[in-house]
């Protein structure tokens, strides 16, 4: 993936949808970075100061800190009275006007990926539901990284080797290209989760990097969730295993092979596939 790799476009939205759930007038975050202890705040949302920008809060240090050690969620009260944490972040915290801090980590495959925080400048306990709100928007991020990274994955499979050859031969070359094809099926099916449309958009153009660079044959126009099936049968899939894949009822597969078959004037699934592939809907 390209713009916001890292995953600060996830922070940056799930801070913006805590706010509006919970109605905190303060939201903040940012990710861990790689090789360090340590999380730099990058995200703010309703900030009346720059004083807790680029802030570095070191695992078991302030509450943040605190939330990345124990990999679970921390709140206080009243941030500078708090006896629960460490107080090396008081200045900034002082300086940004807050008390009610509440802490949630990110964790996917069992490691802190960042911190989100929602804050009131009033020392007033945060209730479960917000405490819920700020819970879901972490698990919303961690969702989020997860496809992102099984994308990267993908695409980085799919690449095929200089000299590999982008045809459809036997041997080595032939190989990597039903991996191609293969992961041009499982980016697909990906692509319908990712919430972001920015993200989502950005994934199928990277589907659009793996077909034949070719201009489509006249008349050949089909709809995204006939791509996409045809893409699973091209993988070598059953329509019920093209159905489990995309989230889809078989009947609902059915009906999409039959639509995208008619438009491309095949018989069968074979052809559709290799009428798919010369018009340079598939790879």
């Amino acid at each position: 993936m390209t713009a916001d790799g890292s995953g600060a476009a996830e922070i940056r939205g799930a801070l913006v949808r805590l706010r509006h759930a919970t109605g905190l007038p303060v939201a903040f975050g940012g990710l861990v970075e790689p090789g360090r202890p340590r999380v730099r705040i990058s995200e703010l949302t309703g900030t009346s100061t720059l004083a807790l920008s680029a802030l570095a809060v070191v695992s078991g240090n302030g509450l943040g800190g605190r939330a990345v050690a124990l990999a679970r969620p921390c709140a206080v009260t009243d941030y500078s009275l708090s006896r629960q944490i460490s107080h090396e972040y008081d200045g900034p915290v002082a300086a940004e006007g807050l008390r009610s801090i509440l802490a949630v980590p990110v964790v996917v495959r069992r490691r802190v990926r960042g911190v989100l925080y929602g804050a009131l400048r009033t020392a007033h306990p945060l209730g479960d539901r917000t405490l819920s709100a700020a819970v879901a928007a972490a698990r919303d991020v961690e969702q989020a990284l997860v496809v992102r990274e099984e994308a990267q994955g993908l695409l980085a499979a799919a690449a095929p080797e200089p000299g590999a050859g982008t045809g459809t031969g036997t041997g080595e070359s032939g190989a990597v290209w039903e991996q191609v094809r293969e992961a041009h099926a499982a980016l697909r099916a990906l692509a319908p989760r990712i919430g972001d449309p920015a993200l989502r958009a950005e994934l199928l153009a990277a589907c659009g990097l793996l077909t034949v660079a070719e201009e489509p044959e006249s008349g050949v126009r089909l709809a995204p969730r006939e791509v996409d099936v045809l893409a699973c049968v091209a993988a070598g899939a059953t329509n019920a295993g093209a159905a489990a894949r995309l989230g889809l009822g078989a009947e609902t597969v059915k009906g999409y092979l039959r639509s995208a078959m008619r438009k491309l004037g095949a018989h069968t699934r074979g052809e559709a596939v290799a009428a798919a592939r010369r018009a340079g809907v598939l790879p």
